[in-house]
């Protein structure tokens, strides 16, 4: 009886713990995005289960089930495009060819750029090429000699236009020639480029890495250690690179077990902010703001027209906010990751743009003046590696690279030359100039009654579809066609660089149009009304469910 009494009293003062984190699981759970991009363990359990299969000839063309006559034109115009690949981009292609066999990154993206029931006949027969042999301007020339309008923004290195970093780069090299590769010691230059960094950043110090990817893992490392908290927060959709713990689900093949993916912009993420004891910092990738909760768009994915994307910098502003205030009173770092979008918003980057200050801020891409780096700027309290009064317990890192003098003789010149008058003009109603070029071209294809509309961040703009369709992705090969240079995502991404003048986008404006014309004359939007974003996706289930369980 005795016995009994002392189980009950336990399980009585057991009860309200149990109780508080039952309550605490809820919020969390409330807090993330209804999304597989939301719950990174069951996106990954699904893309495994997910079977491979790929449409024949016939199916290609009507997976709509369009008449036969649409299909036909499909077929006749998909053909016709492949002779123009073939002849055009011979050269190209051809190299391209013979070196994917030993690069794996190019056999990647050569196998997603389009859904992948599709690829293959893609593959075979729209052959473009992955080398261009000189950049001036606002343009590329591939090896064919073909000249392209450059919308790839080379990953977002690309601000200022190609023959601004070619210039850093011969410069800053010249500057730092007389020291060559010396490395652990550092070049003169270094100096200047922390103070710059520090007076942009608004921060204390600055550490050097090698590419975005490794700066973000630092300054997620560094909140670790001085904050004695395990969880990092990211918010869903948002990349940060490729390290495993800000990239949790499908491409991770190990599970990230101390990330909290929340959902963007929602009270929901703010209470599980303010409810745990276990976070040490926020990650902010600010081009979320033109997709919240959704992941970086890209063809390979466009498997119907539900993509949406639209900027609303207000609203985007007020929810920074918010969040600086949190993390503020619950002592959790807030990490701006502006790798991306570093100097393209802004002189400031977007702490300038948005009007709110980080505890630390990445920077990477641009800043190196066409050469590779990765740059933390923080807190001084939050930069620190070591604690004066243990000396064991330290926050290592290193890299052999960081600080490399030709890196640091490039990047000086970018920060010099952003401060000219030449370059501040470009920053002069910066997104007054860039929205009034997407609305005049959203215009233009409303008025042909074309079924698409961009949306835009300053100058990185995507494409989103207004009409059901499963083949929206056909579009990036018309836009090659016309002399348009897209990265391996296709319409999902476009990076203007801000030396694009109001001649050199009517210019982009009139292929981009000439293509979705010629796309739309020859079929692949056709839709009778009976074709919806809901039964392409029930149709793609159906399929993918009897080719896992029947085989077929």
């Amino acid at each position: 009886m005795e016995d009994a009494l002392v189980l009950a009293g336990l399980g009585a003062l057991a009860l309200p713990g149990l109780v508080m984190k039952a309550k605490r699981r809820l919020e969390l759970s409330k807090g993330k995005h209804p999304s597989l991009a939301g719950h990174a363990k069951m996106s990954r359990r699904v893309a495994k289960l997910l079977p491979f299969y790929e449409y024949d000839e016939a199916a290609f063309f009507r997976s709509d089930d369009a008449p036969a006559e649409v299909a036909a034109k499909r077929k006749e115009a998909f053909f016709r495009l492949a002779e123009l690949y073939r002849t055009r981009f011979a050269a190209s292609a051809a190299m391209s060819a013979e070196t994917q066999e030993g690069v794996s990154d190019m056999q990647f993206t050569g196998a997603y750029r389009v859904p992948f029931q599709y690829s293959r006949l893609v593959r075979q027969h729209l052959k473009g090429g992955s080398f261009v042999k000189a950049s001036s301007g606002v343009t590329v020339t591939d090896l064919d000699g073909n000249v392209f309008y450059d919308l790839t923004g080379s990953y977002g290195v690309n601000v200022f236009g190609y023959d601004f970093y070619k210039d850093c780069m011969a410069r800053g090299a010249a500057r730092v020639e007389a020291l060559g590769p010396v490395l652990g010691a550092y070049h003169p230059l270094l100096a200047y480029n922390v103070q710059r960094l520090k007076a942009i950043s608004g921060l204390d110090e600055v550490s050097f890495h090698m590419s975005g990817t490794e700066a973000v893992m630092q300054a997620v490392r560094l909140a670790r250690y001085h904050t004695g908290r395990t969880h990092l927060v990211r918010f869903c959709g948002a990349y940060h690179g490729w390290w495993g713990d800000v990239q949790p689900g499908v491409g991770n093949p190990v599970a990230a077990n101390q990330t909290y993916t929340l959902k963007d912009m929602h009270d929901d993420a703010l209470r599980v902010l303010r409810r745990r004891k276990d976070i040490a910092c926020v990650l902010i990738n600010p081009l979320q703001a033109l997709h919240p909760n959704g992941a970086a768009p890209g063809d390979s994915s466009l498997v119907d027209s539900s993509r949406k994307a639209g900027f609303d910098r207000a609203a985007y502003t007020a929810w920074l906010k918010q969040l600086r205030q949190v993390c503020t009173e619950r002592g959790i770092v807030l990490i701006f990751d502006e790798v991306f979008v570093g100097f393209r918003l802004a002189p400031g980057g977007a702490q300038e743009y948005f009007g709110v200050q980080a505890d630390m801020v990445t920077y990477g891409k641009t800043l190196g003046g066409g050469m590779p780096i990765g740059v933390v700027c923080g807190l001084r309290e939050l930069m620190k590696r070591f604690r004066d009064d243990r000396p064991a317990d330290i926050c290592f890192a290193r890299g052999t690279f960081n600080s490399h003098p030709y890196v640091m003789g490039a990047m000086a010149e970018f920060l010099e030359r952003i401060e000219t008058p030449e370059v501040q003009a470009l920053y002069a109603g910066l997104d007054d100039t860039w929205n009034a070029r997407a609305e005049r071209l959203n215009l233009r294809l409303k008025a042909e009654g074309l079924p698409l509309q961009v949306a835009n961040v300053s100058s990185i703009w995507t494409v989103f579809y207004t009409r059901p369709s499963r083949y929206n992705w056909m579009l990036q090969y018309y836009l090659r066609a016309e002399g348009l240079a897209l990265s391996w995502v296709g319409t999902g991404r476009f990076i203007f660089s801000l030396n694009y003048t109001d001649t050199d986008f009517e210019a982009v404006a009139e292929r981009f149009v000439a293509a979705a014309r010629q796309m739309e004359a020859d079929g692949w939007w056709w839709n009778d009304g009976s074709v919806t974003n809901k039964g392409i996706r029930r149709r793609i289930l159906k399929e993918m469910l009897s080719h896992r369980f029947l085989g077929k």
